[in-house]
């Protein structure tokens, strides 16, 4: 099939092209303001602006294509406003490609005990000082209008994927709707940022259902599924995906919002997916623990202190073209500070080639040799995890 077969869309600050499909999953190129990206695509979290332990140039050498910012935690500081006063995030940081910025609403969720939620919005108790802070649907699109990312998140009611009460995720289903509807109001730069809503509803079908029918009825550059990777069971979890992805207009960006483990990230691009995001690598390489093809390495392990293997064969990180496997033992078991930069660069590489390897297996026709050759690296037992194979054969 052709390019001009596939789907496509063009919006005032985006364009989006899907290049090739293998079953569900597809190949995209996504045109933002700052920078041309691929899907599949991993971006890394830069909660306050920055990616923990890495420069810019260290992002872009592993080949980042999108980064993200937190709409809470910036506001709080340095403050939208004098992020505006320097140019936006993009000059503030010093990053030249794409960036995204979430709408504050998974700090529901994350700084429960410091929020309190009604229709007018959630405030916030800081957590530096005790101040409080309302963050509306109106703010939110301020602040975000402020920070200039390529996207920005509508703000959401977020409830926690494993909270048993039908009817908080009934009310937060609807007012995400309604959210939605005063954020796409208050949005000021439609032609030089890109606003995506995001599908809530819980483990619940139903209510997956009416948030999914709600949002495209507003006909958004992109859409998320939110309100996963929360503790739920992985079953539940990709059944989600399943459910919505391939219902979510085929032209336009799909984004996965929190996952950060490769096995998700692979399951959910079979699924049909494009975009996801994840503290998982960064954070659990400031642990000491590296993502490679077998999973996760854990370089505490007194084994360890004699491989001069690097972290992966395979990877071209400075990291692994650098450093061997005993030489990151010594920095982490000594609790050197070089642990962040070191292994968090070879991890965010290691998602960005993951990435890349999915992107160039759709485009080939290949994803079922790709995915199988990627399972027998990591589970070379054959002990595959069911929900991974239901996953897969669903996708079939």
């Amino acid at each position: 099939m052709s390019e001009n077969e596939l789907p496509s869309s063009v919006s005032p600050a985006l364009s989006f092209q899907v290049l090739a499909t293998d079953g569900t999953a597809r190949a995209s190129r996504l045109t933002l303001p700052h920078y041309t990206a691929e899907t599949p695509m991993f971006m890394p979290v830069g909660t306050q602006g920055s990616v923990k332990g890495l420069t810019c140039a260290q992002l872009e050498e592993a080949k980042c294509q999108v980064i993200l910012g937190n709409t809470y935690h910036l506001e709080n500081r340095p403050g939208a406003s004098l992020v505006a006063e320097m140019g936006g995030l993009h000059k503030f940081i010093g990053w030249e490609r794409g960036m995204l910025t979430d709408s504050g609403g998974f700090q529901m969720v994350s700084l429960l005990h410091l929020a309190e939620i009604s229709e007018e919005g959630v405030s916030f108790q800081s957590p530096i000082d005790g101040s409080r802070l309302l963050l509306t649907p109106e703010q939110s699109m301020a602040i975000q209008n402020d920070l200039g990312a390529d996207i920005m998140m509508a703000l959401d009611d977020v409830v926690p994927s494993t909270l048993t009460d039908a009817q908080r995720f009934e009310e937060a289903t609807h007012r995400t709707t309604r959210w939605l509807d005063r954020c796409i109001k208050a949005h000021k730069r439609p032609t030089e940022q890109n606003l995506f809503g995001i599908v809530q509803g819980g483990l619940d079908d139903r209510l997956r259902d009416i948030s999914l029918n709600d949002l495209v009825q507003r006909d958004l550059p992109g859409y998320a599924i939110g309100g996963l990777a929360g503790g739920e069971s992985k079953d539940a979890f990709w059944r989600v995906v399943a459910l919505a992805a391939p219902r979510l207009p085929p032209g336009k960006p799909r984004y996965v919002m929190g996952v950060g483990y490769p096995i998700d990230v692979v399951v959910c691009s079979v699924l049909g997916a494009d975009m996801y995001d994840s503290v998982f690598p960064t954070r659990t390489a400031r642990f000491g623990v590296a993502l490679v093809p077998e999973g996760m390495l854990k370089l505490k392990h007194a084994a360890l202190a004699k491989d001069f293997r690097p972290l992966d064969a395979t990877c071209e990180c400075a990291t692994c073209r650098r450093h061997t496997r005993a030489s990151l033992h010594h920095v982490v078991t000594r609790g050197l500070p070089s642990v962040a930069t070191l292994v968090s660069l070879h991890n965010v590489a290691y998602m960005q080639r993951l990435a890349k390897d999915l992107r160039e297996a759709i485009k080939g026709h290949s994803l079922g040799t790709f995915v199988r050759g990627f399972l027998k690296d990591m589970y070379p037992k054959g002990d595959v995890p069911q929900w991974v194979r239901d996953a897969m054969a669903f996708a079939k």
